[in-house]
Formats: structure tokens, C-alpha cells, sequence
């Protein structure tokens, strides 16, 4: 065969074996938004609030140009991508240099390895208080076994806590150093009561994808006369079990199967604030086709406001071991109660006063931003921006101060993290750049004892987590993601106030199957300012 020929004949088969790319061009400005019958100032990506949804496949390539039009920095956080070996793309401010006003920015992302319900919203400036949020489904490869016929449908539901007030006005009160009120309202895709239907035919079954993408609150979701069977949460095909009602903590998404089995009319979808007094409620329809039957009769019932029950459905919510997940071997052949852990590191909540002003942290640690994005500066080898080994692996229970947080681990460590809850409100951790297994959660104080009651069989795996109050949550972490990540609260107000850290999972191995190099087209901003990236 000639050379020139075995040439392209080698480019056309690396073309052909590389996964697809798709491209979104994305316009972040301010409009008027109307979700409570009164105009305010919302943040819309191309004009729509909530933002466009993205619809990708396991380990397609997604490249988001994003121009902000704002008058302030702005960056977007895919909320459960693990980019991996990319924290450069997470678009935290640990990570990613802001986009300026009147700039744009090229997110270049790939859901390697990965199927499920996820969202993306800003991360910046308490945004996300103003929408700019939308979800992310990532289905399965052609081929690959998902333990569910295909849906007649598969809708996003979007749900979450809200505030009439302008976001500008809540990080007002919040720079103060105050605590924010509670919030106005709940939403449903960006609209308030009895705004939003879902259509369905009878005898169809369909998918919902909900995200709790909130500020603060838990959320009950259940639907007038319909059982909801849930089958993934947060990448992770689940034990197929029936309820009648669902807990969705802020930051985390779910899957449900629901059927179209009742007489043809509309019925209520009811979702409200669980664990707060008052109890903010919203409702939805679901409509049958060919009916103009309005709903009759009470809203759905909510759960009691004992946490035991919330408690309970979370620990039967469990991996199905035989499905497939985003590759075609089965979830439970990895035995990750098997692996001895090599570490534990027990963090825990704590609310106080820094100069007057109101503070949150995680072992006594509140988060003061750099003046760098830490991954950057780690890149560029510039000292002086954080301190690895500044969040101890343990909580010493002493007044809140404020440092840059920043745990350091070691790549493909295998380790065991307690989130300990001593507050009265219900907590809930993201952990960027992974997903992990809860293996356990309960009442009281953690001990060492306490690992006698962990499941090691068939915890779900996710990444994002609840702790109740008074209470602790314990996960399994398997550190192959070499990077910057970031682990915060999911309560907005918290994450912004310091409680948040930094985990560094760090090799000195400079190949490229462990990280990329920082992307070409990088941002670079404060100590990194007229650095090169790297050569084009």
C-alpha cells in the first residue's frame, strides 16, 4: 500500500473512532422574567429562563461558547461532570478565571464514562439566584443495556426554592454579613403556581428527570394518583422501587418512571419545602391527552416532618448490581466494599461571627476566595495562593476563622469521608469531579462503631449528599481523578459565606493519561495575568 494512502486511510479511522462533538453557542444576559406575577431582573442564556437544556450521549464531546453579556463576572459550573482530568473546565472560582464583561469564554467538556440527570447553573456572584440554570442528560451508547424500556417521553423538571428579590439585593445582605430571609416561593421549570403541565397518553409510560436546583431548601415531589418508580439517580441505575412521594435535597437530581395508568383528566403535581416552618408548596398538572377533565378532589398528602422518613427512603434508595451503567459491564462488579480504606476524614458544619459579620465553615475553616484560581496558580507553580493541608482531616471544634481551604490527597488513594451534622437544619455536600458511594447515614454522633452498620453492597453511588440534622452521612471515595475540586454546601448562601474547601488529588506524574495541561484557550487572571498557556 502506498504511504500516502495508508496516511489518510489512518486519519479517516482515528476520525471515525472519535467520539461525537457537539457545539452550543450560548448569550448570558439579563431580561425580565415574570415567575411570581411580577417582573424582575433574571439572568437568560439565549433568551430563556430557565436555560437550555443540554442532550448528550456517554463520552460525546460538548463544546459551550459562552459570551457573557452581563455587566459582571460570570462562569458556569456543570454540576455533577466529572471532567475528568479537566478541573480547568469546572467553572468554580477555585478552578476557572472569570469571564469578564463583554468576553466569551469556550468551555470544552467530555461526559466520559458517565449517564444520567444532571443540571449546570452560574457559580458566581450568588447568580444562580437568578436563574441561568437548566439540566443535562447524558443517555447511554447505542448497544449499551439500560434496564428500562424507552420511554413514551423524557422530561426535565427543574425545581427549586425562590426569592422575589433581585439577586444583586440577596448578596447585599449577605456581603453585610446578615442571613438571608426565607424564600418567597418554589418553582417548577421557571414558573410559579399552577404554571407548568406536563402531557401524557394513557397507558404510556414516561421519564422525569428532577433536579432540585434550589438555594436551600429540601423538596418533596409526588403526583396526584400516580406512583413514581425511581431508576437512576445522579448517573447511577437504582434498585426499581415504587413511591408515592420523593425527598430531593438541594443540588441533587433524580429519575422516575411514571405511567399514565389513571382515568383521563389532569392531575396535581404538588412539590414543597420539607424540615421549614411555614412550608413554602407549589403545584404543576400532569394532563392526560384528549381530556379537558380539570384535577378534583386534595393536593397529593406530603410525608410527615419526622426525619426518619426522609431517612429511611434515602437508605432504600440502592444500585441495582446487575444493570449496566455507562459501560456494558455491570455496576456491581466493582466491589468498592471490598477496598480497605487508607484514610478518614470527618468534616463538619459550624455557623459564627468573623468581624461582626455571619460566617459558615467546615472544621471551623470559612473560605475566603484567592486572589488566583487555586488550580491555576498549582499549574503555574505560584506560590503564596493556598496552603494544601490547611482544612484538618479532623474537626477540632474551635471559633470560625477564614483561610483557602484545601485538603491534599493522594491519586488513587482509596478514602472514607464523614460529614458530620451537629446544626438543626438538613445539610447537603457536592463533591465536583466525582461520584461516590453512601455507604451510610444516621442519627447521633459518628464513631468508629459505626461503620458496623455501613452497606458495602449496594450503596448508591452519586455526588451529591444529605446530612440530616443532628445527624452524619459517611461515603466511600475512590481518588482517580487527578485535580482541583471543589466540596461545598448546596445551601447557596452557606457555599458563598465559606463553607466550602478544596480537594487536591495530586500526582507528580506529568503524563497525560493522568491530567491535561491547562487548556489553550484558559482564561488567565490575578498572579497569572501575561502567563502563556501553553504553545498553540
Amino acid at each position: 500500500m502506498p504511504l500516502r494512502l495508508a496516511v489518510v486511510l489512518a486519519f479517516v479511522a482515528i476520525a471515525a473512532a472519535e467520539d461525537p462533538y457537539r457545539f452550543f453557542n450560548w448569550n448570558v444576559t439579563y431580561g425580565t422574567i415574570w415567575p411570581l406575577g411580577l417582573p424582575q431582573q433574571g439572568i437568560l442564556i439565549n433568551g430563556q429562563f430557565p436555560g437550555p437544556n443540554i442532550n448528550s450521549v456517554t463520552n460525546d464531546n460538548i463544546i459551550v461558547n459562552v459570551f457573557n453579556s452581563l455587566d459582571e463576572p460570570f462562569l458556569i459550573h456543570w454540576n455533577g461532570i466529572q471532567n475528568r482530568r479537566n478541573s480547568f473546565e469546572d467553572g468554580v472560582l477555585g478552578t476557572t478565571c472569570p469571564i469578564p464583561p463583554g468576553k466569551n469564554f469556550t468551555y470544552i467538556l467530555q461526559m466520559k464514562d458517565q449517564i444520567g440527570s444532571f443540571s449546570y447553573f452560574p457559580s458566581l456572584g450568588f447568580h444562580k439566584a437568578a436563574g441561568g440554570f437548566g439540566g443535562i442528560k447524558i443517555l447511554s451508547r447505542p448497544g449499551i443495556p439500560v434496564p428500562f424500556d424507552n420511554p413514551a417521553d423524557d422530561y426535565t423538571v427543574l425545581i427549586g426554592d425562590w426569592y422575589a428579590a433581585n439577586h444583586t439585593a440577596l448578596r447585599g445582605i449577605l456581603d453585610g454579613g446578615n442571613k438571608l430571609p426565607f424564600p418567597d416561593a418554589i418553582l417548577i421549570n421557571g414558573r410559579g403556581p399552577n404554571a407548568t403541565s406536563f402531557n401524557v397518553e394513557q397507558g404510556k409510560t414516561y421519564r422525569f428527570r428532577i433536579c432540585n436546583v434550589g438555594l436551600q431548601n429540601s423538596l418533596n415531589f409526588r403526583i396526584q394518583g400516580h406512583k413514581m418508580k425511581v431508576v437512576e439517580v445522579e448517573g447511577t441505575h437504582t434498585l426499581q422501587i415504587s413511591y408515592s412521594s420523593l425527598d430531593i435535597h438541594v443540588g441533587q437530581c433524580m429519575s422516575v418512571l411514571v405511567t399514565a395508568d389513571q382515568p383521563s383528566q389532569s392531575y396535581y403535581i404538588a412539590v414543597s419545602s420539607r424540615f421549614t416552618t411555614p412550608v413554602l408548596l407549589t403545584t404543576g398538572y400532569l394532563r392526560y391527552s384528549y381530556s379537558n377533565s380539570p384535577p378534583s378532589g386534595p393536593l397529593p398528602g406530603g410525608p410527615t416532618v419526622e426525619i426518619d422518613w426522609s431517612l429511611n427512603q434515602a437508605r432504600s434508595i440502592r444500585t441495582n448490581l446487575t444493570a449496566s451503567g455507562p459501560r456494558p459491564n455491570p455496576q456491581g462488579s466493582y466491589h468498592y466494599g471490598m477496598i480497605n480504606t487508607t484514610r478518614t476524614i470527618r468534616l463538619a458544619s459550624s455557623a459564627g461571627q468573623v468581624d461582626n459579620k455571619q460566617r459558615y465553615a467546615i472544621n471551623s475553616v470559612s473560605f475566603r476566595p484567592a486572589d488566583t484560581p487555586l488550580k491555576v496558580a498549582d499549574y503555574f507553580k505560584i506560590d503564596g495562593v493556598f496552603r494544601v493541608g490547611s482544612v484538618s482531616d479532623a474537626p477540632s471544634y474551635g471559633g470560625v476563622y477564614l483561610d483557602t481551604g484545601v485538603i491534599g490527597a493522594d491519586y488513587r488513594t482509596y478514602i472514607e469521608i464523614v460529614f458530620e451534622n451537629d446544626e438543626d437544619i438538613v445539610q447537603s455536600y457536592h463533591l465536583s469531579g466525582y461520584s461516590f458511594f453512601v455507604v451510610g447515614m444516621d442519627g447521633g454522633q459518628w464513631r468508629s462503631d459505626s461503620r458496623n452498620e455501613y452497606n458495602l453492597r449496594d450503596a448508591v453511588s452519586r455526588c451529591t449528599v444529605q446530612v440530616y440534622p443532628k445527624s452524619w452521612t459517611a461515603i466511600y471515595l475512590a481518588l482517580d481523578n487527578v485535580g482541583m475540586w471543589n466540596l461545598r454546601s448546596e445551601f447557596w448562601a452557606r457555599q458563598y459565606l465559606g463553607q466550602q474547601l478544596y480537594l487536591r488529588v495530586y500526582t507528580p506524574s506529568m503524563s497525560l493519561r493522568d491530567e491535561y495541561p491547562i487548556p489553550k484557550n484558559a482564561l488567565l487572571c490575578g498572579r497569572a495575568s501575561g502567563r502563556r498557556t501553553r504553545p498553540l
